[in-house]
């Protein structure tokens, strides 16, 4: 008459009945005010009003029923279990659940009136894990409920090994699995919990994946190439976990191909590459790990470049291989092959190194590089002499010495003239100039005079002129 919402009213009415344990009326008032959600994927466990029937229920689990002794339970309660149970899809678990009517009457409620999650969260409750993986497969319920429901409860409470073997014997091939596996583990790289996804990695037999994840264990807050020896352990298990792929891929290729949807493939080729950056990255590492040793080490960065990396990291392997060595010679064979592995731009490498040693005041080794690069059989002409110019464009303060060493040792002319402009040496940039072809010295002479007249050198300004 007041037009008052009768929802409370009726489940009232309804957990009164559950109280004087009326099971079948409770149902018919419920049915009057309890709801199904309209999303039954929704990522909760539904109206307020169905968790409270459940939890009074949990909570007033009565001891398991015996048939013979069931004699108060009235011809309705029998009939409503019994239809509870048609009502479950899914195989009830032995114990107690199946033998309990209080426990059947949680699932009718759940089953009628709950989300998925909520189901799913029930039966893990209550040991059930077969139940839960099963309503989830049934129901094709999104990846987010498997690591809500199943995954995140699994490892919280140490049965990860348990929900593995589940997850094995529903479905041996674990393609069924695929879309959720995927799922936790880039939950678990989201949270960082990179132990828990690698142990996961190899349950599920990605060995791509799992080789990846050695990685980050190799590379990962590693503060010196001593560190980086200590873990050398991770590298191995890569060149493992990347030989083992090859050998499944070479047994598939000869059978009828299987879908191996979830599991990530790489071509055998790109394979081999990768075992082969695993053996130059243990070279890199044991050299490393020997200078920083014998306290030759120098170079200091906020992390520690691997091959693992971008090619400019690689860059930095291949500087740092060279600078670290007793001499340039020692490290520069490492160094040269990381260049020719990853094709990097080895002109780029060289520079740095020569800058690296202009700053350290090495100029002899500054020589001894541009003898390794000759001797490299890969070096074009101008190699050595762009080498030095870039040094001469950063340092222009090198001792004359050593200057006009590193400039003769240059092949061609032209670069010595540019080296000695570079340089302030107009007289010695001159020199060089007249000694060219005619047509080509009148140019470079010409040029010389101009930057003399320009820095007002005019002892180098009138020799010019009278030259021309």
């Amino acid at each position: 008459k007041s037009g008052l919402d009768p929802g409370g009213a009726w489940h009232a009415w309804g957990m009164a009945c559950l109280k004087a344990g009326n099971l079948s009326s409770a149902r018919e008032k419920f049915n009057r005010c309890l709801k199904p959600p309209m999303d039954l994927n929704q990522l909760n466990h539904g109206s307020r009003l169905v968790q409270d029937v459940i939890q009074y229920l949990e909570s007033t689990v009565k001891p398991a029923l015996i048939a013979d002794d069931d004699y108060f339970a009235t011809l309705r309660e029998l009939e409503a279990t019994l239809r509870t149970r048609s009502l479950s899809l899914e195989m009830m678990c032995e114990g107690k659940i199946q033998h309990n009517s209080y426990y059947q009457e949680c699932l009718f409620y759940l089953h009628s009136y709950g989300t998925n999650l909520a189901i799913i969260s029930f039966y893990m409750r209550h040991d059930c894990m077969r139940e839960a993986l099963l309503h989830l497969l049934n129901k094709e319920s999104p990846p987010e409920l498997f690591i809500e429901g199943i995954f995140v409860p699994s490892y919280e409470s140490g049965k990860l090994h348990m929900l593995e073997n589940l997850l094995e014997t529903i479905d041996p091939g674990l393609e069924s699995w695929g879309v959720y596996l995927i799922a936790a583990c880039k939950y678990l790289q989201r949270k960082n919990y990179y132990n828990i996804l690698y142990e996961l990695q190899q349950f599920m037999k990605d060995h791509v994946r799992a080789a990846m994840t050695c990685i980050r264990f190799f590379t990962h807050g590693a503060k010196s190439y001593t560190e980086l020896g200590s873990k050398q352990a991770w590298l191995l298990k890569i060149k493992d976990h990347l030989k083992v792929y090859l050998q499944e891929v070479s047994r598939s290729s000869g059978r009828k191909k299987i879908a191996l949807t979830f599991r990530k493939k790489m071509s055998a080729t790109d394979v081999s590459r990768h075992i082969s950056t695993v053996d130059l990255q243990m070279e890199v590492t044991k050299f490393l790990h020997r200078c920083e040793s014998s306290g030759t080490f120098q170079m200091t960065c906020s992390s520690l470049p691997t091959l693992f990396g971008n090619n400019n990291m690689k860059m930095d392997v291949a500087c740092k291989v060279i600078l670290e060595g007793k001499n340039i010679e020692e490290g520069f064979g490492i160094a040269f092959r990381v260049l020719q592995d990853f094709q990097l731009e080895a002109t780029e490498v060289y520079s740095r190194v020569a800058k690296q040693l202009v700053k350290q005041q090495k100029y002899s080794e500054i020589r001894q590089l541009l003898k390794c690069v000759n001797e490299s059989g890969v070096a074009t002409k101008n190699d050595g002499d762009n080498i030095i110019l870039n040094c001469l464009n950063e340092f222009k303060n090198i001792p004359a010495e050593d200057l006009d060493n590193l400039i003769q040792d240059m092949d061609s002319d032209e670069n010595k003239i540019q080296a000695y402009v570079l340089c302030n040496k107009l007289r010695s940039a001159y020199l060089i100039s007249v000694r060219q072809e005619k047509t080509r010295a009148v140019q470079l002479v010409q040029h010389v005079r101009q930057l003399a007249e320009d820095s007002g050198d005019d002892v180098v300004k009138a020799i010019c002129a009278q030259w021309l």
